[in-house]
């Protein structure tokens, strides 16, 4: 067998005659991880669902250790030795591990109809012990954390003896120990001699795991060399195709004295605990905290989405308790939630119908509640316009076919067309590349400069120090320590967050 285990050589692929991959050529080395990356609409997902049978191509060669392959559909490509780990994650949630493992091979008993459930179970066993997942064969997914599913994904990967294995964004819903822990059966199956492609927007996890790096930006394949060619600089400088000087736009205005919001005491049993806090008018305030910390719990109940036991909530010096989504509108308070697939969008609508969803109100006739359809499509021109959405006209396009980024622009237009004063985001900028954080941030940092206040929640420490004024830290759902920005430090804050130290 030769050194490469998969080769692309010249291959392209249209949708409805636009482009998306435009001759591209790379050679996979076997046994070596490949770190993909590039700007949402580079073509990467195109590359890969290719490869995993999902898209045929249309002109150009694949190879497979030397030999044609040109998947007809994903079974195809899982007999060929490939697994796809998806980042909206394969799995069926009603179903056992064990089923999820062997529902397109399950072992039979001789040549009876009867399952051989003995072997499913004991043969279960063996790879979650590979995966280090001490769990029953038995157990139905519903019940796992994104985190165990990742690994069972990667059980079924090594089930079906894969020799290649594609990870696309697969920390997205992860915690920092499960993050650890995948990468730590990364390594060991890189040991074991699999070829793995790994795909993500986070570029220091591609600088510590892979041994080569391949940049996509427009569909073509701008640079594919040995990992030590590249610095973190480097890689955002191929994937935009410019030279961005910082990853955070510099803020353009300092937050004012007027208090915009004010919790004081805020309980949630279980959940939170008498929670304190102040912010201000221009204020870019940000929230950090671990995985159930009670950050994300805090910014429902801020909008009300969930009710809160004992506390208040003054919004510009007025006091609302018992709130719900609809009152918070009405106080000008937005919330673009964590989760914008299930939660902050309609993705078989389109982008004006996604647009106009919280301000239809304002743009209805008094009496009668006919919408002034003129009216409210200009604005929607005008938000589309600004945020510079990537949509052949907003109109028609359903948003599910736009990129992550221009997903989340769609999720902040619609709040913006409401022109908030207090703006709650949590994980504005999850699953989107480096570009469209730029843009987000931008964004955020314009409605800041207009007299909004921003709480900005994210479990990201460097995006905090690079865009917020002030950052508390969560744990177990209380305020564990403030930094004031001449304060900031990665090392303390994650200790703080650790319950180890801090202010």
């Amino acid at each position: 067998m030769g050194d490469f285990i998969l080769q692309f050589c010249n291959i392209s692929k249209s949708f409805f005659g636009v482009p998306v991959l435009k001759n591209v050529s790379i050679d996979v080395r076997r046994g070596h991880i490949v770190g993909l990356i590039g700007e949402n609409g580079a073509g990467k997902s195109t590359m890969m669902n290719i490869l995993g049978g999902v898209v045929p191509f249309d002109s150009g060669t694949l190879l497979l250790d030397g030999q044609d392959y040109a998947p007809h559909n994903p079974e195809s490509a899982t007999r060929a030795g490939i697994a796809f780990i998806h980042q909206e994650l394969n799995l069926f949630t009603n179903l056992s591990i064990a089923e999820n493992l062997f529902i397109n091979n399950f072992p039979y008993i001789g040549k009876t109809p009867f399952l051989n459930k003995v072997q499913i179970r004991t043969r279960t066993k063996e790879y979650l012990a590979m995966v280090d997942l001490n769990l029953s064969p038995d157990i139905t997914v519903d019940r796992l954390s994104p985190g165990e599913r990742q690994l069972v994904e990667v059980a079924k990967a090594l089930s079906q003896d894969a020799s290649i294995i594609i990870f696309d964004e697969p920390t997205t819903s992860l915690t920092a120990r499960e993050t650890e822990r995948l990468f730590s059966i990364i390594d060991r199956l890189h040991g074991a001699g699999k070829t793995i492609i790994y795909i993500s927007h986070i570029l220091r996890d591609i600088q510590q795991l892979a041994d080569d790096i391949v940049v996509l930006r427009d569909g073509e394949v701008i640079q594919a060399a040995p990992k030590n060619e590249f610095t973190i600089q480097k890689m955002i400088s191929l994937m935009v195709g410019r030279d961005i000087k910082t990853l955070y736009p510099e803020r353009t205005s300092k937050p004012t004295g007027q208090v915009m919001l004010e919790i004081k005491g805020l309980s949630k049993s279980g959940i939170v605990h008498d929670i304190n806090l102040t912010l201000h008018k221009g204020e870019l305030l940000g929230v950090f905290g671990l995985m159930g910390s009670g950050r994300s719990e805090l910014a429902q109940i801020i909008f009300g989405v969930e009710d809160s036991d004992s506390g208040d909530i003054i919004v510009d010096g007025k006091k609302h308790n018992h709130q719900s989504p609809v009152k918070s509108i009405q106080q000008n308070i937005a919330f673009v939630t964590e989760n914008r697939r299930e939660e902050g969008l309609l993705m078989t609508s389109t982008v004006a119908e996604n647009l106009g969803l919280v301000t239809l109100p304002k743009f209805a006739t008094p009496i009668t509640s006919v919408v002034r359809q003129s009216s409210l499509n200009d604005a929607i021109r005008n938000v589309v316009s600004m945020l510079r959405v990537k949509a052949n006209d907003a109109f028609k396009n359903q948003v599910k076919g736009l990129s992550g980024g221009n997903q989340q622009k769609v999720v902040l237009g619609k709040w913006l067309m409401n022109n908030p004063s207090v703006l709650v985001v949590d994980e504005p900028t999850r699953g989107v590349d480096v570009g469209a954080k730029y843009e987000i941030y931008s964004i955020i940092n314009d409605i800041v400069a207009k007299g909004a206040a921003v709480l900005f929640i994210s479990s990201e420490i460097e995006e905090l120090i690079g865009v917020c004024d002030r950052i508390i830290v969560m744990g177990g759902g209380e305020i564990l320590g403030s930094f004031e920005k001449t304060d900031f430090n990665r090392e303390k804050i994650l200790q703080t967050a650790f319950r180890e130290g801090g202010k």
